[in-house]
């Protein structure tokens, strides 16, 4: 195949292009920052991927990269985990919503038109709960600044399915793996100060990197995956559980609860994320016959802490 990517140099995409290139597709790396991407892909060690700069909030020449490509996965996003200042809550509003629209926009330009958009979501879409559950056939809920961001996100995705492309839309939980939320914790952990952060009762729908590559490469790839699915492993965890299996994959203990106040001081607003949390089932994901590498949180941090 031949794939365009936004968002292709960051956690998740930049491993999503490595596993495309090693499968023998070509990519398109779309991203802000054209440089870092040559830096990331060199040509000599990628042949098949080539970076093209683009503005995700504007049309423009980028546009016509979509052409001929026989899929796009759209990654794009300010980052969540910062403080919630109104310009940031902008941007990741926008970053999502515009981003999406501009990218539609493009795929609806192209001839011929890729088969199928693979556009991520987040399962904020669900709200916060400390006793409910979550699937994709759960509603949204109103106030909540998470759930309407992904709301307009999937809304501006959702408009190329008249244009006849096929489309996957994948609710992503907090994603496991080297970097991201756990380069955060792996720290203070070394340190032996480690232990959950609030009330340690929220839960953590978690999915590992690998695990989440594999199911947006499902997506692009077979042609019966369609809609809505979580992004997320089947076995959710309370925070005082993940922090004690991160503890034993280190051995290290975990001990040292991270009171609220210390997030909220962080990430304003955006500790709602990390405090309140929510229970998520991947059900749709399962009955597509998904097979995860990685279903249960011990074995997934055992490998991650084993390759740091």
């Amino acid at each position: 195949m031949k794939v365009a990517v936004t968002g292709a140099t960051g956690f998740v995409g930049s491993r999503l292009v490595e596993r495309l290139h090693q499968e023998g597709h070509s990519v398109k790396v779309l991203t802000r920052q054209a440089e870092r991407g040559r830096r990331i892909f060199p040509t000599q060690a990628f042949p098949n991927i080539e970076v093209i700069a683009y503005s995700p909030l504007t049309s423009g020449d980028w546009q016509g990269a979509i052409a001929g490509c026989d899929g796009v996965v759209n990654l794009a996003g300010e980052p969540i985990s910062e403080r919630w200042t109104p310009a940031h809550k902008k941007a990741i509003m926008e970053s999502r919503k515009i981003g999406t629209q501009k990218l539609v926009e493009a795929i609806a330009q192209a001839e011929p038109k890729p088969a199928v958009l693979v556009s991520a979501s987040a399962v904020g879409y669900y709200g916060t709960s400390e006793t409910a559950q979550f699937d994709e056939t759960s509603q949204p809920v109103e106030n909540d600044f998470l759930s309407q961001v992904c709301q307009a996100w999937e809304t501006a995705a959702e408009q190329v399915e008249p244009l006849g492309v096929r489309l996957a839309i994948v609710r992503i939980g907090i994603v496991l793996g080297m970097g991201g939320a756990i380069a955060r914790m792996v720290t203070p952990f070394r340190l032996y100060a480690g232990g959950p952060i609030g009330s340690g009762r929220q839960w953590f729908s978690w999915i590992h990197r690998e695990d989440l590559v594999n199911l947006i490469v499902k997506a692009l790839t077979d042609g019966q995956t369609q809609g809505v699915y979580n992004a997320t492993a089947p076995n959710p965890v309370r925070m005082s559980e993940l922090c004690q299996a991160l503890g034993e994959a280190m051995n290290r203990p975990s001990w040292l609860p991270v009171p609220d106040f210390v997030i909220e001081a962080l990430l304003g607003d955006g500790a709602k994320v990390v405090l309140e949390g929510q229970q998520v089932l991947p059900k749709r994901t399962q009955a597509a016959g998904f097979q995860y590498q990685y279903p249960q949180v011990e074995t997934a941090l055992k490998a991650i802490v084993s390759s740091l």
